[in-house]
Parts: structure tokens; sequence; C-alpha cells
């Protein structure tokens, strides 16, 4: 009779399972606009919410699973779940056997939007001209001109990705978690239409070059020049969350 192996006994002296195989490495991924290391799903919800923000996605339209996994090079199981995961936040709705689709946004909703982060952010980032530390606020040097850059290239995507660091690490000086929160989720439920409009005539790099002024301004502690330039941005902001009839109309 074969003798079998002896199991070292645990702690509670029952025998413990040996510990299995360790899997092999996962094949590197070719998904777009992904630069942290996160699980597959998360990289997924991260590039959709992206592309929905910049407008990529659009309302009218009927978006499956399997098509987008195509794009992204990976199964339909993690677009899925992202999609899922929007669902959740209110950001696209299920429509039955076919996909999903946008979530379109009022002109109300819009407006309401603005003003919530034009009352939360401007007074923030206006007292961050007294109080904030200079090498805090030059550390988001490189953000900001990472903005420009995107814009320069057209990388609508990486424009918003780099556009949301800058102005939530703003906030985040202030202190205030909860708040850098609230300014967060507004982000994510925005539509910005109006970037490829922007960027197809070239306007985008000024837009762009908005958050440098910014930060010169909050250098410089003229809290007054931070209020009008922010006011000025988030105006500008605004006008880009329009319908997507914006982009073919006439200027």
């Amino acid at each position: 009779m074969r003798a079998h192996a002896e199991v070292p006994a645990g702690p509670t002296g029952q025998s413990e399972p040996t510990a299995p195989a360790a899997n092999p490495p996962e094949r590197s991924l070719d998904l777009p606009f992904v630069r942290e290391r996160r699980s597959l799903r998360d990289q997924v919800t991260h590039a959709l919410r992206a592309a929905l923000i910049a407008g990529e996605l659009r309302p009218d339209v009927i978006y499956s699973a399997p098509s987008l996994a195509a794009q992204f090079r990976v199964s339909a199981t993690p677009v899925r779940e992202a999609m899922l995961d929007l669902v959740k936040e209110g950001l696209v709705e299920v429509v039955r056997n076919k996909g999903f689709r946008v979530t379109a946004l009022s002109g109300r909703d819009l407006d309401e939007y603005t003003e919530i982060r034009s009352m939360i952010e401007i007074p923030v980032i206006v007292r961050l001209a007294d109080t904030a530390d200079h090498a805090a606020i030059e550390a988001l040097r490189p953000v900001a001109a990472a903005i420009v850059a995107a814009a320069e290239r057209r990388d609508l995507i990486g424009y918003l990705e780099s556009d949301r660091q800058f102005h939530l690490g703003l906030l985040e000086l202030g202190g205030n978690q909860r708040l850098v929160e609230v300014v967060g989720d507004l982000r994510k439920r925005s539509r910005l239409y109006g970037l490829n409009h922007l960027a197809a005539r070239g306007a985008l790099v000024a837009s762009a070059r908005e958050h440098e002024e910014i930060l010169d301004l909050l250098i410089a502690g003229d809290g007054e020049g931070v209020r009008r330039a922010m006011s000025e941005h988030l105006g500008h902001i605004r006008s880009l969350w329009s319908d997507p009839a914006r982009e073919s109309a006439p200027e």
C-alpha cells in the first residue's frame, strides 16, 4: 500500500491544504489610456468613464459589451462589469437585450453642476493664494504642462485625466477630502461635448493654458486674480457642457 505524504497540522490540530501552484504571469494587455496598476475591470471602467466625459460615448448610440471589448482587446466580461459600475453611478443605463446607453443630461443639469462647482472651487482655491505652501502649488506645474501637451496632440482623454488631477489636486490643498469627493463626482457626471470642436479648430490649447495662469496667480498671492481666472475657467467649461449638435453648428 502506497504511503501518503503527511500534511502538517494547523493551529487547530487539523491538516491544512497545501498552497496551490502559482498562476503563470498574465500577458501584456494593450488597453487605451491606462497608466496605473489596477484590476482589469477598473481599467476599463476608468477608460469608459473618461470617454463618456469627453463626449466620445453618445446618448443616441447603444453600445454593446462585445463591440467595446473588441476595441479594448479584452473579453466582454470586464467591459460588461465596467458598464454596470457606470450604471450604478447613473452615467449609463441598460437597454434590454441590446447593451448600454449614456444617460442624457439637460441644460438645467449642466447649469446646476456649474453652479455647485463654482460655489465650492472658487472660494477654496482663492484661499490657497494666502494659505498654500508654494512648493505644494508648484508640484502641480507638471500636471498643468501635461494638460497643455495633451491639448497640443489632441488627446482628449489624456487632457481630461490631467485636468482632473489638476483640479482635484488643488482642492486637496484645502484639506477637505469630502469636498474633493463631491467635486470628483460632479466631474464624473459632466459631458464635455465641445472638446472635439475646440481641438479641431486649435482652440483647446488656449483653454489648457488657463491652468498655468491659475498657478502663476496663486504663487503671486493674487487672490482677486485667482477668483477672476477661476470664474472665467469654469464658465468656459460650462460652454463645453452642451448638446452634441453644438459641434456641427456653424460658428
